[in-house]
């Protein structure tokens, strides 16, 4: 019992010191997108991935996703794996499971729906299936997260958008044709925005709103649910409801993103609210989905954003 303790957040814990006939229901899990500069210092540094596990560890952290592209002129999964095989299997001993994160501001990666740099995207991944079909079993991704996002190109408007989106399907067809060609059956799944249900599409001989289509192809889908509250109009639960509607039926998992980051539009993030606040939002949003097949837990973004989140309600 003291180990599940350990995992849950602080607000259940008090839960069940103050009313002992109480019994909390396992917490969902939560993931962490944790990008280049950070990713690449728990990679080179051993000192640096053991604080980093100590500190997900306390927080009781399920999932990392891990940034496993490029950076600034080089490529540690490509040309050092064994980097990645240390972290992983640290990390799996901590109990915290590993998917790739691939996308990048860095390397403008929302270019990649776009057919002319499809070939980028598609390498993009196949570094990954070679680095686990080469790497001990222990020492493997389970998954993979891809950030892609057309909405920020700057194309993108609402004569184009339609196009993207349809361009950003074939992608994702391409990717998983890719992944089952491999034969490895490691999970492939997108970070989405939770709009998507705001367009229909006619694409691969039916018609149905894009998320259906994302929801469809991939593995899973992490529906960026970025609201600060979780009930009522405009909430999380009400952004997410029609992503797990549609997930129920057709056996698919969704992760539900949260954002800590700051952002000037103060609903799409608990920036300001802080760890309190969130915690109790979060509690609510698991209460509501606890007997949903669909849910499949939490991603955060991001790491260091959390780090300095948690510091300044800290003080």
């Amino acid at each position: 019992m003291n180990a599940l303790y350990k995992r849950l957040p602080w607000i259940f814990v008090l839960l069940c010191a103050v009313a002992p006939g109480w019994a909390a229901a396992p917490r969902a899990e939560r993931a962490l997108w944790t990008w280049e500069a950070e990713s690449y210092a728990m990679v080179q540094d051993p000192a640096v991935a053991e604080e980093a596990i100590a500190y997900l560890r306390a927080r009781g952290f399920d999932r990392l996703y891990l940034y496993a592209d490029a950076y600034r002129g080089r490529h540690l999964l490509r040309d050092q794996p064994q980097r990645y095989h240390a972290l992983i299997q640290r990390l799996r001993q901590a109990g915290i499971d590993t998917y790739a994160l691939l996308g990048s501001a860095y390397l403008h990666t929302e270019a990649y729906v776009l057919p002319e740099r499809r070939a980028d995207a598609l390498a993009m991944l196949q570094q990954v299936l070679d680095y686990n079909a080469a790497a001990p079993q222990q020492a493997r991704f389970s998954g993979a997260n891809l950030d892609i996002e057309p909405h920020i190109l700057d194309a993108w408007n609402e004569h184009t958008r339609l196009g993207l989106l349809k361009q950003f399907l074939d992608l994702s067809k391409a990717l998983m044709a890719a992944k089952q060609a491999s034969g490895q059956t490691l999970l492939l799944g997108p970070a989405i925005p939770f709009w998507l249900d705001g367009y229909e599409l006619h694409w691969n001989g039916r018609k149905a709103l894009v998320s259906e289509h994302m929801i469809d192809t991939w593995d899973y889908v992490a529906l960026m649910d970025y609201r600060d509250f979780a009930q009522g109009r405009d909430s999380i639960l009400a952004h997410a409801a029609s992503e797990l509607a549609y997930a129920r039926q057709h056996g698919k998992p969704v992760v539900i993103g949260l954002e800590v980051s700051p952002n000037d539009i103060d609903k799409v993030t608990f920036a300001e609210e802080g760890p309190q606040v969130f915690e109790a939002e979060v509690a609510k949003v698991e209460a509501a989905l606890a007997q949903d097949p669909a849910f499949a837990g939490f991603a955060i973004h991001h790491y260091r954003a959390w780090r300095r989140w948690e510091q300044q309600h800290a003080r």
